[in-house]
């Protein structure tokens, strides 16, 4: 085989190997257990924002089904049912509902069957095989595998289309719990039960079971009833054990004991006589927010949690599942940055700071860190790789080993809701405040500006860009400004095209373009141009832009509050969203691009999502080689460049490294790294004012030198970059 046949080979093995990977992955926060099924040796259970979860009983082994891996349509599950010929159907909150039968999904939903809603808070199946189907606004649907009947407040008895449950007895009557009552339906006539007109307690049922003796047990709002087909018997925490009326499920055992799951007093045990209840504070019940109960062939209760995972009980031990597929504390992510080891800092509303390895995860708090605050709203790395993370309640600085925390009381800020930073090629910090303006800080010194002492047009400062000669462009709640070290530009609504005063999100291409997000849509600037792009002109989806990266061929890609993610190639737009791809949530609130080309985004609600066209590069792929045999430096790359290039370098073993910058003449002009590596694969970004002596690189040829010292062999390489402007 020649050379270039050779070459070939490995080519289109690669290109076969990529294509194996998906194009999305999601990492979820699975929040709660909302509904679960067993199924032989597994149980299924429907997580909140996670997907599915499918459990091995006897080895407890997990898989997990989410609409970046499998064709389920949503991540919210709320219902499942198994039919007698073992396909799953699972209902969702806003895909409709999935059939899968092992191997094959099938979607149903309003778009293409004669399903009424695609919001599913139930799923019963009857002994004909038929699915009925409870929504929430869109009223019961039955399935009988090819037509589809609806039964809503228009053509039948219900007395709303909002429905909670769903249960057949043994005559093939539906039994249904709505938000106005219980509806009794025997294939040709309706009867409603209300508060009104019997002894339910309350109007909103949230769950029925029917026992060996036909008696209903319905779990209501204000209590827990049972009916025998004529009389009423109500139990509640006054006159019984229960120890919470808001009964959200209920489970019968083979001996005939009643289950029951309660919103705020964890689960309890009715034998008829005596109430046994057991909570976060007596048993190995983690929390005491029950969502579902089911009981398996073996006896064994699987509660779902609400926060805290899917419990067993096999009525002596208590075992607790994990039931997100990643060490995300929050599904809501507002921050993501991307260090030069490729690790993903991320910041969410609750949870804190999370740092994904690739392989691990580590979540750093209030409670286990110098946090200030678990709510993070923006994060930037300097060059040195110290973590600058903007809290609801300061500015904290993460070198890996301390914290320093940044406020009102201890700084020059003037207030502690930090919403932006951005680094310059000096490595000041420019720190956009909520309500208090912006910050500049040296590490030494802070330089405030607001609208009363600066150019500044207002003092919510929504988002923060530098341009490569050095401008900071920052966006606030009432204009874009630019500031040049010395003078000011203001540009509003009243002065401009720009369609709105507050500026979401601001990016700037390798062409000196400013991308601008705004409640009116996205701007395009430059030498006073604007072309601005709307739902209503465009392929944006929608007017809020809350997200804007460009990635290496020059792509915009856009997170929208409220309609997913665009992108653009200045020609064509293509939209993602939770229906027609493998993002979980439409509303995009940060997006960062990894030197693979993954896109990180984040959503509020749906976790985080990976996305690359032709398939992400594996996590386990992202650090080819995690512990490298030899010093290496690479190639700086763009080269020639302005103003920003890369540089990737590896260390063999944990020494003092050094990598700096010369001119022809053998005179430091940047110095890029000077520390302590541990083993790894670094990448480090170089921009053309990023000097020792304030000054921008001229055109020319410069150096960079990379040095190990201490234990590293005193290894030294050499490389030629060009600048070209």
């Amino acid at each position: 085989m020649g050379r270039s046949q050779l070459l070939l080979f490995f080519f289109l093995l690669s290109l076969s190997l990529y294509a194996q990977n998906p194009e999305w992955i999601n990492y979820t926060y699975g929040c709660g257990i909302m509904t679960t099924a067993t199924e032989g040796d597994n149980v299924w259970a429907g997580t909140y924002l996670g997907g599915l979860i499918k459990v091995n009983k006897s080895t407890g082994e997990k898989s997990f089904f989410n609409m970046g891996n499998s064709g389920l349509p949503n991540n919210r599950v709320f219902a499942i049912a198994i039919d007698s010929s073992g396909n799953k159907w699972f209902g969702t909150w806003g895909g409709g509902i999935a059939k899968f039968d092992g191997t094959n999904w099938t979607v149903y939903n309003q778009s293409n069957s004669g399903l009424p809603d695609n919001m599913v808070r139930t799923i019963a199946i009857d002994n004909s095989g038929n699915k009925w189907i409870g929504t929430y606004y869109g009223g019961i649907a039955k399935f009988d595998g090819t037509n589809w009947t609806v039964y809503n407040t228009s053509n039948s008895g219900l007395l709303t289309n909002r429905i909670a449950s769903i249960t057949i007895d043994t005559s093939g009557i539906a039994w249904v719990g709505t938000y106005e009552g219980l509806a009794k339906y025997d294939g040709i006539s309706w009867t409603v039960f209300t508060r009104s007109n019997s002894g339910l307690p309350d109007n909103y049922v949230f769950s029925i079971t029917i026992d060996n003796s036909n008696n209903k047990w319905l779990g209501t709002s204000l209590g827990l009833a049972a009916f025998d087909g004529t009389d009423w018997k109500v139990y509640n925490s006054s006159n019984s054990g229960l120890p919470y009326n808001e009964v959200t499920s209920i489970a019968i055992d083979f001996s005939g004991d009643k289950w029951f799951g309660t919103l705020g007093g964890g689960i309890v045990k009715f034998d008829g006589s005596n109430w046994t209840v057991y909570n976060y504070t007596n048993s190995g019940l983690p929390g005491n927010y029950v969502e579902s109960i089911m009981i398996d062939d073996s006896g064994n209760k699987w509660i779902g949690v609400d926060s805290c995972g899917l419990v067993k009980f096999d009525g002596t031990s208590w075992t607790i599942y994990e039931i997100s597929n990643s060490g995300l504390s929050d599904s809501r992510i507002y921050a993501i940055a991307i260090d030069s080891s490729g690790n993903k800092w991320i910041g969410t509303y609750n949870g804190g700071l999370v740092e994904f390895s690739g392989s691990s995860w580590k979540v750093y708090n209030t409670f286990n860190s110098g946090l200030p605050s678990n709510y993070i709203r923006s994060i930037a790395i300097d060059r040195l790789g110290n973590k600058w993370i903007g809290t609801m309640n300061g500015l904290a600085k993460f070198d890996n080993t301390n914290w320093e925390v940044y406020n009102s009381f201890n700084s020059d800020l003037s207030d502690n809701r930090i919403y932006s930073i951005a680094i310059d090629g000096l490595g000041n910090k420019w720190i956009g405040t909520y309500g208090g303006g912006l910050a500049k800080y040296d590490d030494t010194n802070w330089e405030i500006y607001t609208s009363f002492n600066s150019g500044l047009p207002a003092n919510g400062i929504l988002s923060i860009a530098i341009d490569g000669s050095g401008n900071k462009w920052i966006g606030t709640s009432g204009g874009l400004a630019k500031f040049n070290n010395t003078n000011w530009e203001i540009y509003t609504s009243s002065n401009s095209s720009l369609p709105n005063n507050a500026i979401l999100a601001i990016a700037i291409d390798s062409s000196d373009n400013k991308w601008i997000g705004t409640y009116g849509g996205l701007s395009k600037f430059k030498d006073n141009l604007w072309v601005v792009y709307n739902r209503s002109n465009s392929g944006l989806p929608y007017d809020d832009p809350w997200a804007i990266v460009i990635d290496s061929f020059g792509n915009k890609w856009i997170g929208t509050a409220s309609a997913g993610l665009a992108k653009f190639d200045d020609s064509n737009w293509t939209v993602y969203n939770s229906y027609n791809s493998g993002l979980p949530n439409n509303s995009i609130r940060s997006i960062a691009i990894d030197h693979f080309g993954n896109k990180w985004i984040g959503s509020y609600e749906g976790g985080l999502a990976v996305y690359k066209e032709g398939g992400v590069v594996a996590i386990n792929e992202d650090k080819p080689n995690v512990s490298p045999t030899e010093f290496l430096l690479s190639q700086n790359y763009p080269n020639p460049f302005n103003p920003n290039t890369k540089i990737k370098f590896s260390v063999e073993t944990r020494c003092g490294v050094s990598l700096r910058v010369y001119d022809v003449l053998g005179n430091e002009v940047a110095t890029l790294v000077n520390e302590e590596k541990q083993p790894g694969n670094y990448e480090v970004s170089f921009n053309t004012q990023q000097t020792t002596n304030n000054r921008q690189l001229s055109s020319g040829v410069y150096f960079y030198q990379l040095r190990s010292s201490s234990g590293g062999g005193n290894f030294v390489q050499t490389k030629k970059m060009i600048v070209l402007k």
